[in-house]
């Protein structure tokens, strides 16, 4: 009977196939997989593996270590040389070798270089498109999704081109016009333009079938919605009301306060430890010690075993002062001056001011330098964030493009260690205040490709470059300010110069940054912006803005050049 391996199934034990019951052949395998179009199915045995005919002979005489199954004509192989693609007589498709390859769909498949980086191949094996990227899908109705470097997703078709240029954080094929999508916000549904079909954001949402969707909420509901976002059946009530939910964010005091007491107290650096010798070291009243420590278990920063002993979570860990990315320094910080600041933050945005001046009477970066152990603490937390959120930096941008970088406003440096560290022939200038200036020190095996200066961001700058990063630093300072700086830096640069501004962009459609806005203002009178906004910065300052790259952080790298 012509075809009937169509009709066969892979028996119980996977060692061979089916047929009405019956074994469709005498041989017998480690391991089969179903049949596929031309009429062939991967096996392995004692010889390796390859693919059969329905009779359950070998197709062909070479063995791989896996096979798969035939699609479009074409099946994919791991062999000791690599991953590649095997027609049904066994010869390769093509004469290169990948780390992975996947199956061919709609005349492409995603294959992935032995050095890291995917794209799409073409049906003789050719690559559809020159871009190379973190991660690739199979097609479907004519789109695939990509992954760029920084973590981010989009629909792209057969030749590469992206399909409506949004990314998101998360992202499927489309299924009838409609595809799932995550952003920071959660999940949701958007059309072919990537723009979102409502405002809503779910913990989880399936594929639309017949215009109607079940999605999680983040209070876990589980509902039925429409492709206009409105419920239509509820499926299960949420474990939390909304009331109970905003109720939570009303004492987040509770939680940064806690973090900081436990972090002042030095109740990190006594665990592992049981509650009473927690109260004993930490001179804790008597039988407070547990109540602590439970509050901490709820915030998941701690873990108590079954001797009664605690132990610190990975991510209390990072409250221990010992670790190389220590956040304790910071839970002083937002427990102390930033959290007494914030209790102003009506009076900030009545007058545009900020509070913490209003309460101390001078701004905060001339409040702390009077401050020695406060300053040294604060930027002790700031180079704990910077290590995390600057170590992919280089990934993101070539910096190779220039011999010596100054990085203004950089602190103790740990941006500019970061470059040099990815960037071998780079030199780096950090620009600082005097008293930032006096406490920093370059690693040793950086110290002859790195200099500090002091420095004035509002004077003339002591250093010219033709490549200059302001990370963090135009978000302290009101557009005036702002302004003043990026003039500051215009004139320390020659015509055509690249300047690197890294900030974080708000998303005015879904408010991410808004918190962080808010505590600029309270703080320093600073903001956080739009890319509009830094456009119109950097051009009254004499630079046109390039590009916005995003970063696998919550920072983006705004490039402009000097005109």
């Amino acid at each position: 009977m012509i075809d009937q391996w169509r009709e066969y199934k892979v028996s119980a034990d996977a060692s061979h196939h089916i047929h009405q019951g019956r074994p469709a052949y005498q041989s017998r395998f480690d391991e089969v997989l179903k049949f596929h179009e031309p009429g062939l199915a991967p096996v392995q045995d004692v010889s390796g593996a390859y693919h059969i005919t329905p009779d359950g002979l070998a197709a062909y005489a070479s063995r791989h270590i896996r096979t798969f199954g035939f699609y479009e004509g074409r099946a994919a192989v791991h062999s000791e040389d690599g991953w590649f693609h095997v027609l049904s007589d066994g010869s390769p498709l093509y004469g290169e070798c990948y780390a992975w390859c996947g199956n061919f769909q709609e005349g492409r498949c995603p294959i992935r270089l032995p050095g890291g980086g995917y794209y799409h191949i073409r049906g003789d094996g050719s690559a559809a498109y020159g871009v190379r990227y973190r991660y690739a899908g199979d097609f479907r109705d004519g789109h695939a999704v990509v992954q760029r470097d920084d973590g981010k997703h989009t629909h792209v078709d057969r030749s590469g081109t992206p399909l409506h240029g949004r990314w998101f954080q998360d992202l499927d094929v489309f299924h009838k016009r409609h595809a799932r999508a995550c952003d920071s916000g959660g999940w949701h549904h958007v059309d072919m333009l990537g723009k979102p079909l409502y405002g809503e954001r779910f913990k989880n949402v399936e594929p639309f079938y017949n215009g109607q969707a079940r999605v999680e909420g983040f209070d876990g509901s589980l509902l039925v919605i429409d492709e206009s976002g409105q419920t239509q059946l509820e499926l299960r009530r949420a474990s939390q009301s909304q009331l109970e939910g905003l109720s939570g964010d009303m004492v987040g005091l509770w939680r940064t306060q806690t973090i900081y007491a436990a972090v002042e107290l030095g109740v990190f650096e006594c665990l592992p430890a049981p509650a009473q010798e927690i109260e004993r070291r930490t001179r804790l009243h008597k039988s407070v010690g547990a109540r602590l420590l439970r509050a901490l278990m709820e915030l998941g920063l701690v873990l108590r075993d079954e001797k009664g002993v605690y132990h610190p979570t990975q991510r209390g860990s990072f409250l221990k002062r010992s670790h190389a990315l220590s956040l304790a320094d910071a839970a002083r910080h937002w427990g102390s001056e930033a959290y007494e600041a914030w209790a102003g933050v009506a009076q900030s945005l009545r007058s545009g001011e900020s509070a913490f001046e209003k309460q101390r009477g001078a701004d905060f970066f001339d409040w702390i330098a009077r401050r020695p152990a406060d300053l040294q603490a604060y930027h002790a937390a700031m180079s704990s964030y910077a290590r995390h959120d600057y170590r992919e930096l280089a990934n993101a941008v070539d910096f190779t493009a220039h011999d010596s970088i100054l990085d203004a406003g950089g602190g103790t440096g740990e941006l500019a260690f970061a470059l040099l560290r990815t960037c071998p022939g780079l030199r780096a200038t950090v620009m600082d205040r005097p008293e930032v200036v006096k406490a920093a020190r370059a690693p040793a095996d950086l110290a002859t490709r790195c200099r500090f200066v002091a420095g004035d961001l509002f004077q003339e700058w002591p250093v010219a470059s033709d490549a200059v990063v302001l990370a963090r630093v135009i978000h302290d300072w009101p557009d005036s300010d702002a302004v003043r700086i990026l003039q500051r830096a215009r004139d320390a640069m020659p015509r055509g110069a690249t300047l690197y501004t890294i900030e974080m962009i708000l998303d005015d459609s879904t408010g991410d940054g808004g918190l962080l806005d808010l505590n600029m203002l309270v703080m320093i009178r600073g903001a956080e912006r739009t890319a509009a906004q830094y456009r119109n910065l950097l051009a009254q300052a004499g630079f046109d803005l390039l590009d916005v790259i995003e970063t696998a952080s919550v920072s983006s790298v705004i490039r402009a050049r000097a005109i």
